[in-house]
């Protein structure tokens, strides 16, 4: 409850213990075991910062934080606790709180979405469980990315970059450093088993610009942002995933603003050891950085877990505000954590904090908040005020028209698909594929005319060598007929003057039949003498 310019979070013997709101953004826990009212504190804390005007994000785990949307009722129960707390002349009421409802998966809220860029390779690489080589690889991706100025927005662009780079991975290499085919496969897995878990609806557009968070209602109060986390919640890695990028947004995208009289946001994180789960160093010293140096953003960071030895000293170290519910110790285990969640508040003379935090009942804690010069008080016992909104969760139904009368839906309840590396790298391939085909026509047109030109040569080579044997058969021809002529002629020739000698020596010799005989004798030896001399038969 918001009271006297306080966060009043519950009594401990007649004392109002409150947390400063300008100590608000030194962080916190709410710790304990299951069933010990870490809810109802939950609900009690982010009501208060929502009174004084604080916008609260808080992660819904188990579904039971919709009510906030609704007016308390009244029970006997509640009755009494506000008898016994004074609570009436203290300004208690029964109200509700400006509520919006989100949802990675778009089902129980307003779709959140992010872009993979903005997720950047380190928690993607964790999202994907991928090895030292493979986180390398995604590096690598981004890099790329940048240089050729594609932008990363959903899981096909990162497909679409593996791709790409798989396919030209001798030429990236050169400039890159050396890039595994069998790598590239196996983030291809990775990111198809992101797809399946939810990551095509988390990485798209439009993605939450976070300042959304940063509003108040009419009234001015903080408007409280719950995220239905019970479905989220069964994929441990994407619900870490996000707090952690949803840290390093606010870190990133917030000015300097030093120590306010009051937070900017305060968010509650449930669920908190899975966080740090299985967390490699690198990263474990990132959220300790974002931890350290938020506060000056005027950010306060609650975690929530059942026992503080979930969070890393680093970070333990850094959280000021303290709410611990019971520990219960069964185990030699669980006593050395009983000791070591006593030991890290500052004693109070009056008990033996061991032993007290084994015996707080439910709605009961013990406390330790810092004082105006950000001194960590003394550990009190209290008891917890009850919540002003509904203690229960609202039906699914009432949760649907709230996300529907909420302006912000009308913002983000449709995905869009802008141009990206996907459709940058789709289109490179068609043209790319349209200038082999272009490539291969005019390769195809070439070796054609190619061969057309030389069965033209050969055609016109045959041509000639025909019309040559014909010039030859011609000259033959001719020559022969010429050949013929002369032999005809030489012929008729000699035989005349042969029968002429012939004729005259034989009629000198026989008289008249001597000049016949020797006419024909005549004939006969001139054509021979001639043919002899000619070669004519």
């Amino acid at each position: 409850m918001y009271y006297q310019n306080k966060i009043w979070i519950g009594d401990a013997e007649g004392e109002k213990i409150c947390i400063l709101p300008k100590m608000a953004n030194r962080h916190g826990f709410i710790a304990g075991a299951t069933g010990t009212g870490k809810t109802i504190t939950l609900k009690v804390l982010a009501e208060s910062f929502s009174d004084a005007g604080v916008p609260v994000f808080l992660a819904d785990i188990k579904g039971d934080l919709s009510g906030m949307c609704h007016p308390g009722t009244d029970s006997e129960d509640i009755q009494n606790r506000i008898r016994a707390f004074g609570l009436d002349a203290c300004g208690f009421r029964y109200q509700s709180y400006p509520s919006v409802f989100w949802d990675i998966y778009g089902k129980m809220g307003i779709p959140l979405r992010t872009t993979v860029s903005e997720m950047g390779p380190v928690l993607l690489s964790r999202l994907m469980e991928l090895n030292t080589t493979q986180s390398d690889i995604l590096t690598v991706l981004f890099k790329i990315a940048d240089d050729q100025n594609l932008l990363l927005i959903d899981t096909k662009d990162l497909k679409a970059m593996l791709q790409y780079m798989g396919e030209n991975s001798g030429e990236l290499s050169m400039e890159y450093g050396n890039i595994s085919k069998q790598s590239i496969s196996a983030i291809i897995r990775h990111v198809v088993a992101l797809e399946a878990q939810g990551g095509e609806q988390f990485f798209a557009e439009p993605a939450l610009n976070i300042r959304d968070w940063f509003a108040c209602d009419s009234e001015g109060k903080g408007k409280i942002n719950i995220l239905d986390c019970r479905e989220l919640i069964h994929n441990s890695t994407l619900y870490s995933a996000f707090l952690l990028w949803m840290m390093s947004e606010l870190f990133e995208t917030l000015p300097e603003i030093g120590d306010p009289e009051k937070p900017r946001m305060v968010f509650f994180f449930d669920e908190a050891h899975l966080l740090f789960q299985d967390i490699s160093k690198a990263l474990q010293d990132k959220i300790e950085q974002v931890v350290k140096l938020i506060r000056s953003k005027g950010v306060g960071i609650y975690f929530i877990t059942q026992n503080p030895k979930d969070i890393p000293d680093g970070v333990l170290g850094q959280l000021g505000n303290k709410i611990q519910h019971a520990l219960r110790a069964y185990t030699p285990s669980d006593e050395k954590a009983v000791k070591a969640a006593a030991d890290s508040f500052r004693s109070n003379p009056a008990f033996s904090t061991r032993e007290v935090l084994t015996q707080l009942g439910t709605g009961e804690a013990l406390v330790s908040v810092l004082d105006e010069k950000g001194v960590p008080g003394i550990v009190q016992k209290c008891r917890i005020l009850p919540p002003q909104s509904l203690m229960g969760p609202i039906s699914d139904q009432e949760k649907r028209q709230e996300i529907l009368m909420d302006n912000l839906y009308l913002r983000y309840q449709e995905m869009v698909d802008r141009d990206s590396a996907y459709e940058f790298l789709k289109r490179k391939g068609e043209e790319d594929a349209a200038e082999e085909e272009r490539l291969r026509v005019e390769e195809e047109k070439a070796k054609q005319a190619q061969k057309e030109a030389e069965a033209a040569a050969k055609q016109a080579q045959r041509e000639a060598e025909r019309k040559a044997k014909e010039e030859a058969r011609e000259a033959e021809r001719r020559q022969k007929a010429i050949s013929s002529g002369v032999k005809s002629v030489a012929s008729s020739a000699a035989g005349t003057i042969g029968r002429e000698l012939g004729n005259n020596l034989g009629k000198q010799v026989g008289g008249s039949f001597g000049k016949k005989l020797g006419g024909n004798l005549g004939a006969s030896l001139g054509r021979s003498i001639l043919g002899t001399l000619f070669k004519l038969k």
